[in-house]
């Protein structure tokens, strides 16, 4: 009994010793996914002035889906569904990042407004996913981009659906079949063809992410 008030002294002052410690190795953490963040922002934007734009949609074809499918799969959900909030957030306050529309609040009124959105579920269900399939490595991978697409088609389809709907007195049903046949359907080609590229980048930039960071978010 004697021996507890110096086993608490020397408790409190380890405390002590390794309180402030941790909350650098937090900082630093935070650090360096917030700055990974910032790499798939801009990868982001670099992916939209690669715009192929077709004459039967209002949609392009960019190469935006592969910095957000792979900014999943290396940062996590939250991470990498923050990188494309800060995407947003860029065109939001005035810059020119967006393919399809003008920057600036009007944007996400636009045609392809759900798509813009559709990036941040994107991310963050290819991320989420990953976590869950991560057993099969590549293959996880793979899967999870493929689910994170379908979360981005969803957003951008239905959006699209409602705008023709809205504006341009098109009936809903068949605003939504159209909204198929002109936002989704031209892309999957593609769109599969970015989900093998964002898996094998996916091992490579691991490794390189390892080195900043050994864990997870």
């Amino acid at each position: 009994m004697a021996n507890q008030p110096r086993l608490g002294l020397l408790v409190a002052r380890l405390g002590l010793l390794t309180g402030p410690r941790s909350d650098r190795k937090r900082a630093a953490r935070l650090l360096v996914y917030w700055l990974g963040s910032v790499l798939f922002t801009l990868f982001s934007v670099l992916g939209a002035y690669a715009a192929i734009w077709l004459p039967f949609s209002p949609v392009p074809i960019t190469l935006q889906l592969l910095p957000v499918l792979t900014a999943g799969l290396v940062l996590g959900p939250r991470w990498g569904a923050w990188s494309q909030v800060q995407y947003l957030l860029l065109g939001l306050v005035g810059w020119p990042v967006f393919a399809a529309a003008a920057p600036g609040p009007a944007a996400f009124a636009s045609p392809s407004a759900g798509y813009l959105l559709g990036f941040v579920l994107g991310a963050y269900t290819t991320g989420r996913a990953g976590r869950w399939l991560a057993r099969w490595q590549w293959f996880g991978a793979l899967a999870s981009s493929y689910l994170g697409i379908i979360a981005v088609y969803c957003c951008g389809a239905a959006w699209l659906g409602i705008w023709l709907a809205a504006f341009a007195s098109v009936p809903l049903r068949a605003a939504l079949a159209e909204a198929w046949l002109a936002g989704v359907a031209p892309f999957i080609v593609v769109d599969v063809a970015k989900a093998v590229l964002a898996a094998s980048a996916w091992r490579g930039s691991c490794r390189c992410w390892s080195l900043l960071w050994p864990s997870s978010s």
